[in-house]
């Protein structure tokens, strides 16, 4: 059992769940009846990662609550509640600056498979760049540390985002998407498929995926992300790797991480949901470099 989940929990999780919610999402059902399906999916995958966590844990301790389940949970209702905001923000922004193009750029005549192939390869690119400046930007970088402050990894981690950052995050990488005319359809996708590589990418599952680790950014790769201090800026990509392939940021770390290897380097950075809104306001003693990462 322990083998099928080592090797069966990515391609359950991103293309059969994914797969069943693209098919959802693509179909002429009516919104009530996607949002149950989608909402269906979503508590499915949930489930399920959780579940092979307890049954294949990649660091038996980081199953064990640091006292911060609530706190998790806190953010990941309010991050998923805003998560479908930002794709009817970026839009409006786009009504301000003018008429959209007639006819839309939009590569309607396309296969729709490649439609949206298009469509995650933009909407990733976007956010590995916006990642990677949040790692060089302090503004950006005081909101992204929130992200960087757990100390252990497991599925609600994804999610644990400063609201602001969130929002930011998805109108830089859905508002191109929207300028060029993609359809609705393809940001509820955008949506549940971020949704679910959030759970891959921090899940405690002892997974291998061999050399698909070079494309998709699963847990195999992105724990390594959250290593304390300047070690941590390597694997930016949300869905895909190979951005990290192409920009020289990948890291394909082999090391055993536990606990005590992971989150900010700062001695005194909160733990509590609400201290941890205003922490981008406050200064922070760092434990081995400056206050700005």
């Amino acid at each position: 059992m322990k083998t099928i989940i080592r090797y069966a929990y990515v391609p359950a999780i991103l293309c059969g769940v994914n797969a069943a919610a693209i098919a959802v999402a693509l179909s002429s059902a009516s919104t009530t009846q996607t949002a149950v399906w989608i909402f269906g999916l979503a508590a499915i995958a949930l489930i399920a990662s959780f579940s092979a966590e307890r049954a294949l844990p990649y660091e038996t301790r980081w199953n064990r609550s640091h006292n911060d389940v609530g706190r998790d949970v806190a953010h990941f209702i309010v991050n998923e509640g805003l998560s479908l905001g930002p794709l009817v923000i970026a839009p409006i922004f786009i009504a301000a600056a003018g008429p959209a193009p007639d006819p839309s750029p939009w590569p309607t005549h396309w296969p729709v498979v490649l439609q949206l192939a298009l469509s995650l390869v933009v909407f990733d690119f976007a956010q590995y760049a916006f990642h990677w400046v949040s790692h060089r930007w302090e503004p950006l970088w005081r909101l992204h540390a929130i992200h960087h402050s757990v100390e252990r990894m497991y599925g609600l981690n994804g999610i644990m985002k400063h609201p602001v950052y969130q929002v930011l995050a998805s109108i830089v990488s859905v508002g191109p998407l929207a300028a060029l005319g993609m359809p609705d359809a393809f940001a509820v996708v955008i949506s549940f498929v971020t949704f679910t590589q959030l759970l891959v990418q921090h899940a405690n599952v002892d997974l291998r995926t061999g050399p698909a680790r070079r494309l998709l950014a699963t847990a195999e790769v992105h724990r390594y992300h959250h290593l304390r201090g300047k070690e941590g800026d390597v694997n930016f990509g949300l869905i895909f790797a190979f951005w990290d392939e192409l920009f020289g940021t990948a890291y394909a770390g082999r090391q055993k991480l536990g606990v005590g290897d992971i989150g900010v380097d700062y001695q005194d950075y909160p733990k509590g949901y609400v201290a941890q809104l205003v922490a981008p306001l406050r200064s922070f003693a760092s434990l081995d470099r400056g206050t700005v990462k």
